[in-house]
């Protein structure tokens, strides 16, 4: 079917290493970045562009 796997509320390197072990696509969580506002993510985009 070549889906795409998005995997929600990574925490930890573990967690992530499980994921990436089981073919997981994409991954997203705290162990990435907290919850940012709509500005902050404009600023962060912004630099690095």
């Amino acid at each position: 079917m070549r889906r795409k796997i998005l995997v929600e509320g990574v925490e930890t390197e573990h967690q992530l290493q499980i994921l990436r072990d089981m073919g997981v696509d994409y991954a997203q969580g705290y162990l990435f970045s907290r919850p940012i506002s709509k500005r902050d993510l404009i600023e962060l985009l912004e630099k690095k562009a």
